[in-house]
């Protein structure tokens, strides 16, 4: 093979490596110029208060999707978190609701990785029927109706979703960071992370290998269901309501989106942690740019199809 064959390929690669990187570079570019006001600073850090859950519930679809499975229940478990700690707000206080909560949530993720790794139930049947189940108990929880934070604790509460630190910077990049890294650490640095993604790449090997993929599928599912539960409990302080028919409504569909133009496979191995950063960045920014151009919602969904569609092309090249 020449040369100029090898560099034309190691370019192609280095393209396809940081497409996402590329593709969030473009719209911004594209923002600057057909965007108004697009690059005040008000307009940027609505950018990041908008994308927190996404990457929060994006983080924990991250550790899932590496393994090789999927979690389409993140939206509902978002709704159970939210509705759980309003309601104990009063009760028991801010952090012991939250707690609570969160635990509750993992239970979810408990049932979700043992019919996964141990019952070797496939995994979008398994989130399937949490994602209507979990959606169901957080209806009844509340009676299918609004629960609106009122009173002095309920102040307290709303600040997860509406604090700035310094009056300047939003509450979400730290939790957007604290996540990030999190996330990053475990996948990256850990022996846990190594089985994760041995999982992922192949499960038998990993079995032979000496590594509990059930226990492994355990873990990833638990992970992504208190992610899923921390970022309803942002949601609901920013909103100052907890609706258990509405709250994550197909959030799950934004967080594999996230995922699979971030890079990661949607097939498992290797994560792509700060890629699914950028493709939360990138769902977002779709929205972001129908609205502040007065185009019809229903475009942005278009968009985002497209774009998943390509970066799922992308991978399948990738191991052609």
């Amino acid at each position: 093979m020449s040369s100029a064959v090898r560099t034309k390929e190691d370019t192609i690669a280095t393209l396809k490596h940081y497409s996402a990187f590329i593709l969030l570079g473009v719209m911004l570019l594209l923002n600057l110029f057909i965007t108004p006001n697009f690059f005040r600073v008000g307009t940027l850090w609505n950018i990041v208060t908008q994308t927190c859950t996404i990457i929060l519930t994006g983080m924990g679809m991250t550790a899932v999707i590496s393994t090789g499975g999927i979690d389409i229940s993140v939206g509902a478990v978002m709704a159970l978190a939210g509705i759980i700690s309003a309601k104990l707000l009063d009760s028991v206080g801010l952090v012991p609701a939250i707690l609570i909560a969160v635990l509750f949530c993992c239970v979810s993720g408990v049932i979700a990785g043992f019919m996964v790794g141990r019952l070797k139930v496939q995994a979008m049947v398994v989130t399937l029927a949490l994602l209507i189940g979990v959606r169901g108990v957080a209806q009844l929880v509340n009676d299918a109706k609004i629960f609106y934070l009122t009173g002095d604790r309920a102040e307290v509460y709303k600040k997860l979703g509406t604090a700035k630190i310094g009056g300047v910077i939003p509450i979400q990049v730290i939790l957007i960071i604290a996540a990030v890294a999190v996330t990053w650490f475990i996948l990256e640095k850990t022996m846990l992370g190594r089985h994760i993604q041995a999982v992922g790449d192949n499960s038998r090997s990993a079995m032979l290998a000496g590594i509990s993929a059930t226990k492994t599928l355990m873990f990833v599912y638990i992970y992504s269901a208190a992610f899923a539960a921390f970022a309803g409990i942002v949601a609901t302080a920013k909103i100052g309501a907890a609706d258990g028919n509405s709250l994550g409504l197909l959030a799950e569909l934004d967080a594999i989106a996230a995922v699979a133009v971030g890079g990661t496979s949607m097939s498992g191995g290797r994560a792509k942690v700060f890629g699914t950063v950028v493709g939360a960045l990138i769902m977002q920014l779709i929205n972001i740019t129908v609205n502040m151009n007065n185009i019809t919602y229903e475009y942005a969904q278009v968009f985002k199809a497209i774009i998943i569609v390509f970066a799922v092309y992308i991978q399948r090249d990738k191991a052609a």
